[in-house]
């Protein structure tokens, strides 16, 4: 791609799209430069995006958008490490803490993994806010020093550095009050840019489905994974989907200490069943992808040597992998109100109840309580008896506790013994190139 794209017009550009046209590779390549570098205002963009978003992309034109957000920064290599990478990225959901066992599980298996991460925004839990609750961590790190700790202990999660496509920064947070959030190309193109320009060999993507999830139906999922795993493939990047159900949360807690917590209990060898088998479904994906079909991700979770490489990863970057954990100051049990069989636990529910806790926040520059969450009790399928706890609301602030409980007002159902859930399989689909 060229330096110095050929000069168009913003006017220009928003009507080519608005009247359906496909927008021309320097048409594309100046406008993501100009807005860029601030040569085309917020509500041109925005015009442009709500153009997008009622229109669409084809394949080219959402390659091209992507390569262009890659070229508004820097690039990453890792081809100097001794050892092949393979990154994942989850689209977000409740209870999502996969990332903390897989990224040392596959470390321990001989892939390196250069996990670049975000904060929590709404109702879905972040990466970086679930380790920033283990006492010294931090996500912050130069390009040096991850580096030194992907060659060992061979995993790292870390904040992505500003240099990543700064475009796709810009263009997030317009998209985020100009409801274009929903544009496929837009979401494609956002997560593909900084994953293709962080330079990882090989990439797995966790596409959620479900009322916890981005994406809300099968469909509108497999579009995603689709366009995601095509622009992996037109980057020469080897991409792989698997659509994985958020109907109901992962695991049994939603919140940034309480995760952390049950993310060791998988890495010791326990942990709830539908996170361990997620985490090694994904571990497998991310192995085979860079070549490591020989070994098995289970081996390394049984003997210790994914809890190996997460204490040596936790200490380099500065946390301390033995100290307590945070815990709220208060907490508050709600109660099954009838015998039966739990049928649904809806995870949009329980994610909005964590967050009004104190576990999420509404506004980046918002602070997060370490402490707070949703415990859960009991999965659907469980049986259940009046009176049993079913879910457990920890919080610093006890006054947060009516607002948690509106939230899951609703969340699930109880219904006569004997009754089945309707579930959808954990791992839904898989789509690669």
């Amino acid at each position: 791609m060229s330096q110095t794209p050929q000069q168009h017009d913003a006017i220009e550009v928003i009507r080519a799209k608005r009247d359906r046209q496909e927008l021309s590779d320097s048409q594309i390549d100046w406008v993501v430069d100009a807005y860029t570098r601030g040569d085309v205002a917020d509500e041109q963009m925005s015009a442009l995006a709500m153009a997008i978003l009622l229109n669409g992309m084809n394949r080219h034109e959402i390659s091209r958008w992507t390569q262009a957000m890659i070229a508004s920064g820097e690039r990453m290599d890792f081809s100097s490490l001794s050892r092949p990478t393979s990154d994942k990225h989850s689209t977000g959901g409740v209870g999502d803490k996969i990332t903390l066992p897989l990224a040392p599980l596959v470390a321990a298996c001989g892939v390196a993994v250069p996990q670049l991460s975000g904060r929590g925004l709404g109702h879905t839990g972040g990466t970086l806010d679930k380790l920033e609750a283990i006492p010294g961590w931090r996500a912050d790190l130069t390009n040096e020093q991850m580096m030194a700790i992907l060659e060992d202990p061979g995993a790292v999660i870390c904040a992505a550095g500003s240099g990543l496509a700064p475009a796709d920064k810009k263009l997030y947070a317009l998209r985020d009050v100009t409801g274009t959030i929903e544009a496929i190309p837009l979401i494609a193109s956002s997560i593909m840019s900084k994953k293709i320009a962080e330079g990882t060999g090989s990439l797995v993507l966790d596409v959620k489905v479900g009322s916890g999830a981005f994406m809300k139906d099968v469909d509108q999922a497999r579009e995603l994974a689709e366009t995601m795993v095509a622009l992996g493939t037109d980057a020469g990047l080897k991409t792989v989907a698997l659509l994985t159900n958020m109907q109901t949360p992962l695991g049994l807690t939603a919140g940034n200490a309480l995760e952390v917590r049950e993310s060791v209990e998988v890495l010791a060898g326990g942990g709830p069943e539908d996170v361990v088998e997620l985490t090694l479904t994904l571990a497998r994906e991310m192995l085979a992808a860079a070549g490591r079909t020989d070994v098995d991700p289970a081996d390394a979770l049984r003997d210790g040597r994914a809890m190996d490489v997460w204490r040596r990863m936790i200490t380099a970057q500065g946390g301390d992998p033995d100290a307590a954990l945070p815990v709220a100051a208060h907490q508050h049990v709600v109660r099954a109100q009838a015998d039966g069989v739990l049928t649904s636990l809806d995870a949009y529910a329980v994610g909005v109840a964590a967050w009004r806790l104190g576990a999420g926040r509404a506004r980046k520059e918002d602070p997060v309580q370490a402490g707070a969450g949703v415990e859960l009790h009991a999965k659907p399928g469980a049986v259940v008896r009046g009176g049993d706890p079913l879910l457990t609301l920890h919080t610093d602030t006890p006054d947060r506790f009516a607002r948690a409980e509106e939230a899951l007002d609703g969340a699930w159902f109880i219904a006569p013994e004997g009754s089945r859930p309707d579930l959808l399989p954990l791992v839904i689909d898989r789509v690669d190139g």
